[in-house]
């Protein structure tokens, strides 16, 4: 699969567990670039330049297949699932089943199309996740309410990792 595609569907997984359940289903920083918003984290990883990728994770499952694309390096088992939900899975399987079938290119121009994306001219700015939730149809006081929550949850994380 291209590296472009993946980050794109990726995205959307995001974006549609935010949407369904109010909650990130990777937590990854969401920032927009020029080809569409990313999940910075994750593309450091597609990009191979993750400076804490697990030889247990990304890894040990992914490889680069040439300069623009990725391939599995070996068949993805049910234990290789374990991080995910039922939820999480119905989501990723939602996304691939709405746009698994288009190319890269129309996979980006899509993500071009959602509100919360503004062309960064060249350099990347974040998305909140608030940002998200009103264009994904929350009202803004919901919206605040909800990315509120999800940036307690993330300092709280913040406190107990350096325990």
């Amino acid at each position: 699969m291209s590296k472009l595609k993946l980050m794109k569907l990726l995205y959307l997984a995001e974006r549609e567990s935010l949407r369904l359940y109010g909650v990130p289903m990777t937590g990854d920083r969401l920032v927009s670039m020029d080809h569409g918003p990313v999940l910075s984290k994750t593309l450091d990883l597609i990009r191979d330049t993750a400076i804490d990728a697990a030889e247990d994770g990304w890894n040990s499952l992914i490889m680069q297949k040439n300069v623009h694309d990725l391939e599995l390096m070996r068949s993805v088992q049910d234990d290789d699932l374990d991080e995910l939900s039922k939820a999480d899975i119905d989501v990723l399987d939602s996304v691939w089943r709405e746009f698994g079938h288009l190319d890269r290119w129309a996979v980006r121009d899509f993500t071009h199309t959602l509100k919360e994306w503004v062309d960064p001219d060249g350099t990347s700015l974040p998305i909140r996740y608030k940002d998200v939730f009103v264009a994904c149809g929350y009202d803004e006081k919901q919206a605040m309410e909800l990315s509120d929550h999800i940036n307690d949850e993330r300092a709280i994380d913040r406190i107990f990792e350096s325990l």
